[in-house]
């Protein structure tokens, strides 16, 4: 949503718990600054920001203004607008505490931020104890930095079915996956979405740094149906189990350079048609990560083998220039 349409709605709400009679739609426009001049085009935007009060649940009510033609008014209700106080134990409060922090790099930090300050006015206990138990600027904190993370959050909270291209892990080509998604979870600072893969017709986990460009939605809210019993942790934890190391990399290092690798190769022999470089041998185990560990080292480490390792490693540093 953009800030004009924003602030407009936000004036709306203001005007309308502030009145204590029904405003017709002329007088919320004389009030309301953004409105078009043009009738026609007034009418659609104004039907518009009422469709989006009630899709957020603004109790917009209806009825007869106090003029004299007696045209249809709106008005908001504070009865119903205002939500009861709410009680909280001192842990719950800290849980949801911590939850908000997920979006301090999300594109809800606002709301996360107003929403933990009204976490502390409902919880007083819990605010001095949290003051009083963690060190100024040390908290615990939980990044997301997947560019999927917003539209798969989404997704989930609609119950809305998205399309993503996916690359999977040791593999180059790029597929086409359309997921019905029950939920998204973080392990081992990872992000997952987890849920029915329809092309597959079973439930698939999927590591949101693997998907790329955007993520689509395909369906009207409320289209998914999470089973019952669902654990998407679970799921998550089932998928991401520790892996062997499974696969060897041959690579091309310089020899006063990326130490870490020579401390891990089996193999180390110097590169006789590359004077100053070294022929490594290293086993690993995933694919993904480790194209994304060799990237950091640049232009010191080259990748001879897999092809699809090199590929991968590639495509990181071409997207760093991008």
């Amino acid at each position: 949503m953009s800030k004009r349409r924003t602030e407009r709605l936000l004036s709306i709400v203001v005007l309308l718990l502030s009145s204590r009679r029904y405003l017709t739609a002329e007088q919320i426009r004389a009030a309301v600054i953004g409105y078009p001049e043009e009738q026609e085009s007034f009418k659609r935007m104004f039907e518009r920001d009422k469709e989006e009060l009630r899709d957020l649940g603004i109790p917009l009510e209806t009825g007869r203004s106090a003029t004299a033609d007696e045209e249809i008014g709106y008005r908001i209700s504070r009865q119903d607008y205002e939500l009861p106080e709410i009680q909280l134990e001192p842990d719950e409060a800290a849980v949801l505490g911590i939850a908000s922090r997920v979006w301090q790099s999300a594109a809800l930090e606002g709301a996360a931020t107003g929403a933990a300050l009204k976490l502390r006015a409902a919880s007083r206990e819990a605010d001095a104890e949290g003051e009083t138990a963690q060190a100024p600027g040390i908290q615990p904190r939980l990044t997301t930095q997947e560019p999927a993370f917003g539209a798969l959050w989404e997704a989930v909270r609609d119950r809305r079915p998205v399309a993503f291209d996916h690359v999977a892990g040791g593999r180059s080509e790029v597929t086409r996956r359309t997921l019905e998604p029950w939920g998204v979870v973080n392990r081992r600072g990872r992000w997952y979405v987890a849920g029915h893969d329809r092309a597959r017709g079973a439930p698939r986990v999927f590591r949101m740094n693997r998907i790329v460009g955007p993520v689509k939605l395909v369906g009207p809210p409320g289209s998914v149906t999470v089973p019952e019993g669902t654990d998407v942790r679970e799921m998550v934890k089932d998928w991401d189990k520790p892996q062997t190391r499974k696969h060897n990399a041959v690579l091309r290092v310089r020899a006063d350079a990326g130490f870490a690798l020579h401390r891990w190769a089996s193999q180390i022999e110097p590169d006789a048609a590359h004077p100053g470089w070294d022929r490594l041998t290293i086993a690993y185990s995933d694919p993904d990560w480790y194209a994304g560990h060799l990237a950091w080292f640049g232009q010191d480490v080259v990748v001879l083998d897999p092809p699809e390792l090199r590929e991968a490693v590639i495509r990181r540093l071409k997207g760093v220039l991008a």
